[in-house]
């Protein structure tokens, strides 16, 4: 992992003492219904197939941890505020929370000491400012200015700095991911644009990559040793283009199903083979029996006995 990958949040320094203090993932849950985005069929499903499909070199199952929909807290001066992101990735954290082996009610950083090592953000309608931040551009609307205006309630408003000082606002997602998380990999992709972005933090601040979606991996992640790209097929029987996980020479890592179909057509395929073999066993030492019953009947013909041969 680079060095920049490494500046840790402070709310990652602490004593064991102040932890003692502070809210843990038992006191802060998941359950919070006011979060711009309504889910969909396709924010339940692509997490899913990045989970399914995540393959890391370096790090074993029980040593890692992804989330969907759960919050991230973040905060320790506002120890309620959290950001919900649609898929991420923990590295260097037990896959189970701790000794009473229940699933997280949510991702508390201070608890954990490590905050998300990848976030990606699946677009929905009016979330692209939220979770584009300054990038946001043209290319990313999502609902044109017509449907805007005649719904202007449905466009969230971003305050600036002092707003949200003045008002104690949470900030927006690009910003706790950018400045408080300081998450190394930080992906976007709209199913309504097609377009997938890619920001990588230098330390300080996150800058855009180059991402090429006409191939596999579009995104190569260095320290993770492991890329990402543009599947066009179909998942749980719906057209993509899916993001999935691959290698570096743009194979796409299996989901477990997949995985366990392809094993058991090998496994058939074995066994269509042995039994073809053991037909073709069969048949070469009938012919070979037919050929010495022919052989041993010309020999009497002859006048020899085949048993004293």
């Amino acid at each position: 992992m680079t060095s920049a990958t490494r500046q840790l949040p402070d709310q990652l320094n602490l004593s064991a003492e102040i932890l003692k203090t502070l809210p843990t993932m038992y006191d802060l849950p998941s359950e919070y219904p006011d979060e711009p985005g309504l889910p969909d069929e396709f924010h339940d499903l692509q997490p899913q197939l990045l989970s399914r499909t995540l393959r890391l070199k370096d790090y074993a199952t029980s040593n890692r941890f992804t989330g969907t929909d759960l919050n991230v807290y973040y905060d320790l001066n506002h120890t309620g505020w959290h950001k919900r992101p649609d898929w991420f990735l923990a590295v260097d954290v037990p896959r189970i929370y701790d000794e009473s082996q229940q699933p997280r009610n949510s991702y508390v950083v201070w608890q954990e000491q490590q905050a998300p090592t990848v976030v990606v953000e699946f677009l929905s309608l009016n979330t692209e400012r939220q979770d584009l931040g300054r990038f946001y551009g043209e290319a990313d609307k999502i609902i044109d200015e017509e449907m805007r205006e005649k719904n202007p309630a449905s466009v969230p408003k971003l305050l600036t700095d002092e707003e949200r000082a003045s008002k104690k606002t949470p900030p927006d997602k690009f910003t706790v991911y950018e400045q408080y998380l300081k998450v190394p990999h930080y992906i976007v992709y709209s199913r309504y644009t097609k377009r997938l972005r890619y920001f990588k933090h230098d330390g300080s601040r996150y800058e855009e990559q180059p991402v090429h979606t006409d191939q596999a991996p579009a995104i190569w992640l260095s320290n993770l040793k492991i890329g990402l790209g543009l599947w066009d097929d179909y998942f749980e029987d719906l057209p993509g283009p899916w993001l999935r996980w691959c290698d570096a020479n743009g194979n796409w890592f299996l989901t477990d199903t997949e995985q366990e179909r392809l094993e058991k057509e090998a496994a058939q395929k074995a066994a269509q083979q042995a039994q073809i073999e053991t037909q073709q066993a069969q048949k070469a030492a009938q012919q070979a029996q037919e050929e010495a019953k022919k052989l041993a009947q010309k020999l009497k013909e002859l006048g020899s006995d085949p048993r004293t041969l």
